[in-house]
């Protein structure tokens, strides 16, 4: 029986991310291997899968690396790891003054060229309270990098969530954080190791191209790197399970793996009858469920 480490103490995503699994963690959990050496996300974006496998205390005594190409997502990862009681701090002063004039000037931020000498707590704490006061909490940016998701719709968003950044550093104390792109799992990655892959699902059809996690695509080219990296961990003896869209390319392209399918709800459309449960796949080079 699997025991979750206090049971007073929830281990969760500390942002929004489009894509997330935080929904479809019950169709997931039977799907992992029964018994695994370390944990890998190299595509982590909010984590959902990692913070329930550590509730669950099925991280315990094991390395966890998460990475992602995101640089301003690794600095928040990083921030709240590190520097969880500055960073509250920051967030308690966006708190207070959360407009929609504070929004469009925060936002803003990134046009400058010397953003990226920000002290990094205080740009953990932008890309959190966009997060948080941004539309459907999209990541998405322009050519040219910057963020220019409009601002949502939301009476009251909770900013300043101590208790979430808290259990949220206290869960990632001991975990490596890169910014990195998914090949470098393949030089850390050993026999017998978990890798889950969440990347940005090929599109389901023509118009529902959402690459907006970063300013480069991830189609059928970099979806087919992927498979490479898939195919090498498989070859090193690593237990591999990845989350993508049901279609036939990825179908095709994954045919002599094992295949789910899960149903998720879908949110992101602006549409009404856009929304509602749509079907996924869960690949894997391993037996059992």
């Amino acid at each position: 029986m699997v025991k979750t480490i206090e049971r007073d103490i929830y281990f969760r995503p500390f942002i929004k991310w489009v894509g997330g699994k935080k929904g479809l963690i019950p169709q997931l959990l039977p799907l992992i291997p029964k018994n695994f050496n370390n944990y890998f996300e190299p595509f982590v974006g909010g984590g959902a899968l990692f913070f329930e496998l550590y509730r669950l205390g099925l991280l315990q005594n094991k390395k966890i690396f998460l990475f992602d190409i995101n640089e301003e997502l690794i600095n928040a990862y990083k921030v709240v790891q590190q520097f969880p009681s500055k960073l509250l701090d920051e967030l308690k002063q966006f708190q207070q003054k959360h407009s929609r004039e504070f929004y469009y000037e925060v936002r803003e931020w990134d046009r400058d060229k010397n953003f990226k000498n920000i002290d990094k707590v205080l740009r953990a704490a932008r890309f959190i309270y966009l997060n948080k006061t941004c539309f459907n909490g999209l990541y998405r940016v322009n050519k040219n990098g910057y963020f220019n998701v409009p601002i949502g719709r939301y009476k009251n968003p909770k900013i300043y969530d101590e208790e979430l950044i808290l259990n949220a550093s206290y869960a990632l104390k001991d975990a490596t954080i890169e910014v990195a792109d998914f090949s470098k799992v393949v030089e850390f990655a050993k026999k017998n190791d978990f890798i889950y892959f969440d990347p940005p699902y090929y599109p389901l059809s023509d118009t529902s191209n959402f690459t907006s996690y970063t300013d480069s695509a991830f189609l059928e080219d970099e979806q087919k790197r992927l498979y490479q990296v898939f195919k090498k961990l498989d070859k090193k003896g690593c237990f591999v399970m990845e989350s993508n869209s049901d279609t036939n390319f990825i179908k095709t392209l994954y045919k002599d793996y094992k295949i789910d399918i899960v149903y998720m709800h879908r949110f992101i459309n602006s549409k009404k009858d856009g929304r509602g449960k749509i079907s996924e796949v869960v690949i894997r080079n391993y037996n059992g469920k």
